[in-house]
């Protein structure tokens, strides 16, 4: 699959984005203490396919032989960082941090976003963390452009980051989206030398998420085989948007859904 994407399928992409964006939204605006994920997951499964979209995490597999996955959202609370099923149901408490990570498919093409929702009365350090793992995405996507680099977008993030002396996750990454899920390059959110510097190209689609903890990096997979949780136990905060790259710079294919 090609990594480059025409200008009829980024307008597509486009519109596919808009709609994820508003589930996603609705998600977020339903996620308060007392509900239950299963309810956060029906509000946005509903809202994707009633604009037309298909949800495009639900029956995902990582192999063909593996488990799918059991819901349209991932719900990651506390010190889970990505990949929480929404099912079984789990009530959201107050002082929880809750991650709501979206796909969808539109017209065939896939788009990809995630927010962290601050639920109730939670110390300053928190909001701190959610506030500050929003703006390193900010400062990723600001230095994208054709003709640069995805190391460029890797630099903006961990330079915004590091100093403040939050964990950068490492064993998750950013990536390319649209003919597939996930797709190359992958995009650190911190320098790997380990990892090919790619020239970023006009028409490439980016999925860019910096995931973020108060404590160590480090990860571990809990028994359900999906959910990825900081092995500290930490908390983790985690925001993702798909871009275009562009002749000048970027165009946002996914609304923020908190503005």
């Amino acid at each position: 699959m090609s990594m480059i994407k025409t200008s009829d399928e980024i307008a597509i992409l486009k519109e596919g984005g808009t709609i994820l964006s508003r589930a996603l939204r609705c998600a977020m605006t339903a996620c308060v203490v007392g509900v239950g994920t299963a309810g956060l997951d029906r509000i946005a499964r509903e809202e994707i396919e009633r604009s037309g979209g298909t949800p495009s995490f639900l029956g995902y597999r990582i192999h063909p032989r593996d488990p799918a996955f059991p819901s349209t959202l991932c719900i990651s609370i506390n010190d889970e960082v990505v990949h929480g099923p929404a099912v079984p149901d789990r009530t959201i408490m107050d002082g929880d941090i809750v991650g709501l990570d979206i796909g969808c498919w539109y017209k065939g093409l896939a788009t990809d976003m995630a927010a962290t929702v601050i639920v109730g009365d939670v110390p300053e350090a928190t909001r701190r963390l959610v506030r500050d793992t929003r703006e390193a995405l900010i400062r990723g996507i600001s230095v994208i452009t054709a003709g640069g680099w995805v190391r460029d977008v890797s630099a903006a993030i961990e330079d915004f980051l590091k100093p403040k002396g939050y964990g950068i996750v490492k064993d998750l990454v950013g990536h390319g989206v649209g003919h597939a899920v996930h797709e190359e390059p992958p995009i650190p959110n911190y320098r790997d030398s380990k990892l090919p510097n790619v020239r970023l190209q006009k028409g490439m689609v980016l999925a860019i998420e910096p995931m973020v903890t108060l404590g160590s990096w480090e990860v571990v997979l809990k028994p359900d085989h999906w959910t990825i949780a900081t092995k500290d136990h930490s908390l983790s905060a985690h925001w993702e948007v798909t871009v275009a790259v562009t002749a000048t710079g970027y165009e946002l294919l996914t609304p923020w859904p908190d503005v």
